[in-house]
């Protein structure tokens, strides 16, 4: 089974989540293009959804989803997006597609954080995935040296401006042993807009496709 046909299956399974009546909020990536096909293709009600991205927003509008601003809705029940890595304690790096900052502000406002992932993204610990900071371009070599100074070797992500105006920097040699901490280090950092570790608040569910099918983990 292809690493695509598990994004699928895994899209799929995310339909039994979505919410009736309730804004949705959708993050971005390649399994959430997926999720919202799946939508489309089933006809799945969506009252309303807030979007992480401009390519989210254009692919939901597309399906004839009504996308809102965060700003003009209360928190929401349901929050779906991917991830490139997720730990045993449900932490997770994302940022590979350069949304992490809006991801992370459609996150704080859900009431709960499904992630939607293959297999190969379960790790016992994060770190080898390059993690995403997300920042302002003048602060681009401070932020570099400090990074370093905590053990990283940061890369400026060539050809990359977020949808915010802002740059990546992808820190390689990580070793997250403590996801939480290290966040809030980082985003401590002036000049970070912010760091793709979603610990303070990770995943409340995680549905991972195998070739067996789709596993369900979750908190508690």
């Amino acid at each position: 089974m292809t690493q695509d046909e598990l994004k699928v299956m895994v899209a799929k399974a995310a339909l039994d989540y979505i919410p009736s009546g309730s804004v949705l909020g959708v993050g971005s990536g390649s399994t959430v293009m997926k999720f919202i096909e799946q939508i489309g293709i089933n006809k799945v009600p969506v009252s309303a959804a807030v979007s992480s991205s401009n390519k989210t927003t254009e692919a939901l509008k597309a399906i004839g989803v009504n996308v809102v601003d965060p700003n003009e809705t209360q928190p929401y029940e349901v929050y779906i997006d991917g991830a490139d890595e997720v730990d045993p304690n449900f932490n997770m790096i994302k940022g590979g597609g350069a949304c992490l900052t809006r991801e992370k502000i459609l996150t704080s406002m859900a009431k709960k954080f499904i992630c939607i992932v293959d297999k190969s993204k379960l790790v016992e610990t994060l770190g080898k995935f390059p993690l995403p900071v997300e920042i302002i371009p003048m602060a681009r070599e401070q932020v570099a040296r400090t990074l370093r100074a905590l053990g990283g070797e940061p890369v400026l992500r060539k050809d990359c401006i977020t949808d915010n105006g802002c740059e990546i920097l992808d820190v390689h040699g990580l070793n997250i042993t403590d996801p939480l901490a290290l966040e809030q280090k980082i985003n401590q950092i002036p000049g970070v807009v912010t760091v793709g570790l979603f610990a303070s608040k990770g995943a409340d569910i995680v549905l991972y496709a195998t070739e067996e099918g789709v596993k369900v983990l979750k908190r508690g």
